[in-house]
């Protein structure tokens, strides 16, 4: 019986927040590749930065060295996190079921000043009962630790929760330690996926 639900949040809670980063760095003159390059593509931020191997500072300072534009650590993380818009249909849902007394998660891979900056901005982390974001714990999606570390922070069983992510390999690591997981092919698929498992919506 599904107890607990986890939520996407690039792309899902939150909409435009990497695309509208990218369009405004244009304004300093980073071209839309460089820009992808350093924030999207590299292992300083796929690895490094999301499993906590370097601190805010560092990436940034590293990112803004590599981009060779005037601005400040404090100055690129607000021009990140003024690009995110909330997807309000998402968050009536997360309300919703929290309120039916199902347990709202987040499993993410991701680093200090998004969160923190996303939390300051929106109260994100108001609407959700437990949270693992990759930078804690050090490892990221799909390894099984992140996920086993959602289901001790969960309070449930991991049979209990349901997860989707638009990442085949993501599903293989939520699976291997008993998550219900299946492939995440938009907001509305992901809703009907629910009420077929029994979640009342």
């Amino acid at each position: 019986m599904v107890k607990a639900i986890c939520f996407d949040l690039d792309g899902v809670y939150f909409v435009n927040g990497k695309s509208n980063f990218i369009k405004n760095l244009g304004k300093y003159g980073v071209s839309e590749d460089e820009a992808k390059r350093v924030f999207l593509k590299s292992d300083e931020m796929n690895k490094m930065y999301k499993e906590g191997k370097m601190t805010d500072d560092e990436y940034w300072s590293w990112a803004i060295e590599q981009w060779e534009i005037d601005l400040t650590v404090q100055e690129v993380t607000d021009l990140l996190i003024e690009g995110y818009e909330v997807n309000e249909d998402v968050v009536k849902v997360v309300k919703e079921v929290r309120e039916k007394g199902y347990n709202t998660l987040i499993c993410t891979n991701n680093f200090p000043a998004r969160i923190k900056g996303l939390d300051k901005r929106f109260g994100l982390l108001n609407n959700f009962d437990a949270y693992v974001f990759s930078y804690e714990i050090g490892a990221t999606k799909p390894s099984t630790k992140i996920f086993q570390t959602l289901v001790d922070r969960s309070g449930v069983e991991a049979e209990d929760i349901v997860f989707a992510d638009h990442n085949d390999a993501n599903l293989a690591g939520a699976k291997e330690v008993g998550i219900q997981a299946f492939f995440y092919e938009g907001f509305e698929h992901f809703l009907g996926k629910l009420k077929e498992l029994g979640v009342d919506l």
